[in-house]
């Protein structure tokens, strides 16, 4: 919850840090990596954004929220 308050904050490199170690706590939790993900795609760093998203479906194939993400990331 900190890190989606940080980011509606506007408070990404926060967020991103809160992200990770959410991700180090839980390095087998498809969710960490989505929100990590989440928030460099909001950041504006396109490759941690699909490296994340990537990891998320690696845990969770059937994530289509990450599915959808790596879509719009590839489009641009």
């Amino acid at each position: 919850g900190l890190g989606y308050q940080l980011m509606h904050g506007k408070k990404l490199p926060e967020a991103i840090e809160v992200f990770k170690l959410s991700v180090e706590m839980f390095p087998n939790s498809y969710n960490t990596y989505d929100s990590l993900a989440e928030a460099y795609m909001d950041n504006g760093d396109r490759n941690l954004a699909t490296q994340n998203y990537q990891k998320s479906l690696q845990l969770k194939p059937g994530n289509t929220n990450a599915t959808e993400m790596l879509k719009k990331l590839n489009s641009k």
